[in-house]
């Protein structure tokens, strides 16, 4: 049975594609998860993929992970940088956690150079782009092999 890897998204990124393509580049969501289920299949783990726009969607997951998910990776987007909640939520799963930005966030606004996250998170990744969510997968996956 292939363990498996909760990527759980956060506020704005259902608009990956559309929106501030400057920054965030030109691959959709959809995209994401498609390359990441390939390369998933290939390390034989699996991934669930997981978008809200709602501090409290994220919080309902991550606890629903307890019970199902051996790893997860999260980028929190703006709540990365607010929320104590998903911090508490991700304090209570018991397997690794990988923070992932798609921008190199401490070369963005100062607000955006605090994480809550961090504090709980076994590796922080940013500004590898779109491509940082396959290496948080290939993390994630040796990981849970080892």
């Amino acid at each position: 049975m292939s363990k498996l890897i909760y990527i759980l998204n956060g506020p704005n990124l259902n608009l990956l594609g559309q929106r501030q393509v400057d920054i965030y580049g030109g691959e959709t969501l959809e995209d994401i998860t498609r390359d990441c289920t390939a390369l998933a299949d290939e390390l034989g783990v699996a991934i669930e993929q997981f978008q809200s726009n709602h501090e409290g969607g994220l919080v309902d997951v991550i606890h629903q992970a307890r019970g199902q998910a051996a790893g997860i990776i999260i980028n929190a987007a703006a709540y990365t940088h607010t929320s104590v909640a998903i911090l508490d939520a991700l304090n209570t799963f018991e397997g690794p956690v990988v923070e992932l930005h798609i921008s190199q966030v401490h070369k963005r606004e100062e607000f955006r150079h605090h994480s809550y996250i961090a504090q709980r998170a076994d590796a922080v990744m940013a500004g590898f782009g779109t491509y940082g969510y396959q290496l948080a997968v290939r993390h994630l996956a040796k990981l849970l092999k080892a």
